[in-house]
Parts: C-alpha cells; structure tokens; sequence
C-alpha cells in the first residue's frame, strides 16, 4: 500500500464503492449527526484534506473520496474523465451512504465537481465552504497549464515527466513543503500508468464551446443560483497562479452573502494557513448551526 511510508500523516480506514467495476476509494471517518463531504481536485488526492478528517471527525461524520483515476482509486486507462462522470460518481457516493446534511467543501476541480452534486442533491447539503477554485464557465487559464493541453506534447510532459502533479509540490505552496510531503502527494501518480487522471482532468477544461464537458460545466454555471439560500464561506490563498483572486470575485457576485476571507497562502492553501483557516470554519460553523 502506497500509504504505508506516511500513516503517520494519513491513518486512515480505507473505504471503497464499486462502480461498474472500478474501485471508488473513500474516507469515511467519524460519526456525527452532521456530515462534511471534501472533493480534491487534480493533481492531489484525499490526502489534501488528511487534517481537516483529523480535526473535525471528531464531532462530524466526514467522507471525502478520490476520483476515479486518482489517489487510492482505480486508475483504468480507457475510462472517460468527464466533469459528468466524476460529478456521477459522487452522487453516487453521497446516495450510497445516505448522506445528509452535509457541509461541503471543494477545492480546485472539486469545485464544479461538488457545485454539480449539490445542484442535484439539493435537499441533502447544508453549507459550503469554498476553497481556490471554480465552478463556472471561463477562459481564464494559466499559460504553463495550457502548455499541458497540446495534443501529443502535453500527454507526454504530464505522464512521462509527471510535469504536473511534480511541479505542484513547489509551485502551490509560499512555504515549502518536507520531502516527506512531497513524497506523499505525489504517490499515488510514480508511472505513466497512474498519471493518467492528472492528464485527463487538464484534457477535460472546458474551454471550447464544442469541448465534451462543457454543456455540462455551464449546467453547474446556471445551477449555482439554486444554492444561493445556502451559508457559504469561501477561504481564499491569495497567491494562487492559477485560481486568482478574480475567481474569488466572481464567487462573490454569484453568492453576495458569502463570509469571505483571504490568506497568505498558495494553491494549496491548506498547507500554508491550516490553523487559521480552522479557526475561522470553526467560527461560520458556529453562526450556521
């Protein structure tokens, strides 16, 4: 198990749902009467949010899954990594466990994927809290990301060189992370067999009106509006390369009673700033009983 070298930083139960044959992995840790659901987004994994189970499985029944291709789950390599299927997965997760009230978190892909899941499962989320990330329809994409989009040159750098899930460990952070980090993260993609996800998840952004995803990202775009009644805290590292602050706006306008707060922190905000982005959820978990 790749896990082993790290139990220490991730000791957790691993959980898996079959769908249509493929190994879904999951945490499902805690028992509380209220649910917190995290979804990663690419290229990390559920370890990611490894000290938010930690802290708030205390008191919360907290799942938070690897999509299909990453972390601790099936990597099939003629698998469609749509935005649709990974937003089918989790409903299917959420139905599968019977998930109710549920405070949401997303960062990264998880955003459109988690924004997707809730739009349909309406009657089962209770709040949201918004990590770097977007759920929209936009153009606004990084010069060194759309390098990783190029037929052929793209699929080569990110699976043979792992020129995205590598750099990240580096580029996503204002304090740098231990060797012992690095290592963790990027464990679950060490061959060109298990990178696929971190190619296909860049593949599937949307940015072409006739892309395969992206009727599907502007029926989250349009759905937002239905989550409007839900208490939403969005936690923002300001120094994000990728998910800048102007998508940090943009959630604000969809959602003008939104708790906002900035960091000085990267990508991966929750390596930076964890004890005070803990505090403050601590706070809007208070305010919105």
């Amino acid at each position: 198990m790749i896990t082993d070298d790290f139990k220490d930083l991730y000791p957790f139960k691993n959980n898996y749902l079959d769908i249509d044959g493929l190994k879904y992995q999951y945490l499902d840790e805690g028992k509380g009467k209220q649910t917190m659901l995290m979804l990663h987004g690419n290229p990390t994994w559920s370890f990611f949010y490894r000290d938010l189970v930690k802290k708030y499985s205390k008191d919360y029944r907290v799942v938070v899954p690897d999509h299909i291709g990453c972390g601790l789950s099936d990597k099939p390599q003629d698998y469609q990594y749509t935005l649709e299927n990974h937003i089918s997965n989790v409903v299917k997760l959420v139905e599968h466990l019977d998930l109710q009230n549920i405070t949401l978190f997303v960062h990264d892909w998880g955003g459109a994927i988690g924004s997707g899941t809730a739009i349909r499962l309406k009657s089962r989320f209770k709040r949201l809290v918004i990590f770097n990330t977007a759920a929209f329809v936009s153009n606004d994409i990084p010069f060194r990301i759309s390098l990783c989009r190029l037929p052929m040159i793209g699929k080569f750098i990110v699976r043979c060189f792992n020129a995205f899930a590598g750099p990240a460990t580096f580029m996503t952070t204002q304090k740098p992370m231990s060797a012992k980090l690095k290592a963790a993260f990027l464990a679950p993609y060490n061959n060109w067999h298990n990178r696929i996800a971190t190619h296909e998840f860049v593949r599937d952004i949307p940015l072409e009106k006739t892309h395969r995803s992206r009727q599907t990202l502007q029926d989250v775009d349009d759905g937002l509006k239905t989550l409007q009644d839900l208490p939403m805290l969005i936690c923002w590292g300001k120094h994000d390369f990728c998910f800048h602050t102007g998508f940090m706006k943009i959630w604000q306008e969809r959602f003008p009673k939104a708790e906002s707060h900035e960091f000085d922190a990267g990508h991966y905000l929750l390596e930076d700033k964890l004890d005070e982005i803990t505090s403050t959820i601590d706070k809007f978990l208070s305010k919105n009983k």
